[in-house]
């Protein structure tokens, strides 16, 4: 398939929405009495735009852009790390700032890491199968329920990974279902921008791909 611009600029919002939102995770907002990081903001729109790879392009091309955005946000990462332990300028008086909000511990890193893949491939699995199920019909059915699956395995893992034995079980369920909610609620309420990107980007792009015999494993790229 010839990259257009349209893709590329698909893919280009994708990857900007993942490592803004692991930069801006450090922070908690408050949101209707909830405690949520501050990346519910934006971090819930690469699962959106993660549909309309996969409903307009395919899985596929999905797979590809899944696995662009874990290496740029490992170059985002590392640079991030040298930046921290390259010794500050006599000028520069917030180091130990920069290292409280950017210094992400290795156990976080490894929940986010492995969170993003395990959710981004469930919600690009699960949309491309029901795609082929309803034979493309009520695109919102796939949209929402691969957001249920997705986010919800996200979640659970980076959750789980980065505060298991640190946070009492009860505390725990009570943020994982809440961080769910609120991701799966986002989905619903953008349904309506998702049929305008998608309508849209089928006409210009005159395409529609359906993932009749498909591999799904992960690692398969080329």
């Amino acid at each position: 398939m010839t990259v257009s611009h349209r893709f590329v600029v698909v893919a280009a919002l994708f990857v900007t929405c993942l490592i803004t939102a692991n930069i801006i995770i450090v922070k908690q907002v408050s949101i209707a009495g909830l405690v949520l990081p501050a990346a519910i903001i934006i971090f819930p729109l690469s699962y959106i735009i993660g549909d309309v790879l996969t409903e307009v392009y395919g899985y596929q091309q999905a797979r590809r852009v899944i696995w662009l955005g874990f290496l740029c946000n490992l170059v985002a990462v590392a640079a991030i790390w040298v930046a921290k332990i390259l010794p500050p300028a006599s000028v520069f008086e917030a180091q130990q700032a920069y290292e409280r909000i950017l210094g992400s511990t290795p156990r976080f890193l490894l929940a986010s890491f492995l969170a993003y893949l395990a959710g981004e491939f469930t919600n690009a699995i699960v949309l491309s199968k029901m795609k082929v199920w309803t034979r493309g019909r009520w695109l919102w059915t796939r949209t929402i329920g691969s957001t249920v699956v997705g986010q919800g395995v996200d979640t659970v893992v980076v959750l789980s990974i980065a505060f298991a034995g640190v946070l009492p079980v009860a505390v725990l369920v009570t943020m994982v279902l809440s961080h769910w909610l609120v991701k799966v609620a986002y989905e619903v309420m953008a349904t309506p921008f998702t049929y305008l990107v998608v309508g849209y980007l089928k006409r210009k792009e005159g395409l529609d791909v359906y993932d009749y015999q498909v591999d799904f494993n992960p690692l398969k790229v080329s």
